[in-house]
């Protein structure tokens, strides 16, 4: 496919889920790869599977000072810029709101709507004087309805959907461009570790709310998100993309 050979891509929350698959998509597709992350060890044997282009960084992306080293180790271990940002790092925390602290609240909205702030306020300047970029925010379909028992993960993800639209206004002249995914309930460890049932278990079990019946394979998600990195979305900005298996598109009639 060789679409972005050359390109420097840089995806957070990779070293498993949603972020490992579209780290190997931008690798498949010839691009230089920096998978980030704060689980150091999956990291790691991850990108040593996949070996050259491959590279893993350190990021705790509601650490500025974590930022300012990836861009370094950036330059230094795939000798560019970054053109590519994929803002995907997130966790996902279930509590009736009367029962949630405000540090727990905080933290969600650190590492999800922060985390993401940070990312494209660092990345920006970069993709400026290289001549443009590509920068992909993932949601949820919590960004555009509202989650029971998760207020503080809706509320983030709500906001991520209200930033990509504002950066990508504020980006666009600098031919930055910014977009959106909001994937339904995916097969991931996040969410398995969420309902505290292996992945397998979860994808085994029935799942009403979808027309298709059942949940997302990340694989699923990440042809869309390669697609607005590239070139191919050379027009498209500041939209939202919904890939959720028919979640949102109204109430399920019973049978």
């Amino acid at each position: 496919m060789a679409q972005l050979t050359g390109r420097v891509a840089l995806v957070t929350g990779a070293a498993r889920g949603l972020g490992a698959v579209i780290g190997h998509g931008l690798h498949e597709q010839g691009a230089e790869v920096l998978f980030a992350d704060v689980r150091d060890e999956e990291g790691r044997a991850l990108v040593g599977r996949l070996g050259a282009r491959a590279h893993y960084v350190h990021l705790d992306v509601a650490s500025e000072d974590d930022w300012r080293a990836t861009l370094a180790a950036a330059r230094r271990l795939a000798g560019g810029p970054v053109r590519i940002l994929i803002n995907n790092a997130g966790i996902y925390r279930t509590r009736a709101t009367v029962e949630q602290s405000s540090e727990e609240y905080l933290q969600i909205i650190r590492i999800n709507q922060l985390g993401t702030f940070l990312g494209m306020r660092a990345c920006f300047p970069e993709m400026r004087d290289a001549g443009g970029g590509a920068i992909v925010n993932i949601a949820s379909t919590a960004g555009i309805e509202g989650v029971p028992l998760a207020l503080a993960y809706t509320a983030s993800k709500h906001a991520v959907v209200g930033m990509t639209r504002a950066a990508a206004l504020e980006f666009g002249a600098a031919k930055v461009r910014v977009n959106v995914v909001c994937p339904g309930a995916m097969l991931t460890p996040l969410l398995a570790e969420s309902f505290n049932v292996p992945v397998q278990a979860l994808g085994a079990a029935p799942f009403p709310n979808s027309p298709l019946g059942r949940m997302g394979d990340p694989a699923e998600i990440a042809p869309t998100v390669l697609f607005l990195a590239s070139d191919a979305s050379s027009y498209t900005t500041g939209s939202v993309f919904v890939v959720d298996g028919g979640i949102t598109a109204g109430v399920m009639l019973s049978h």
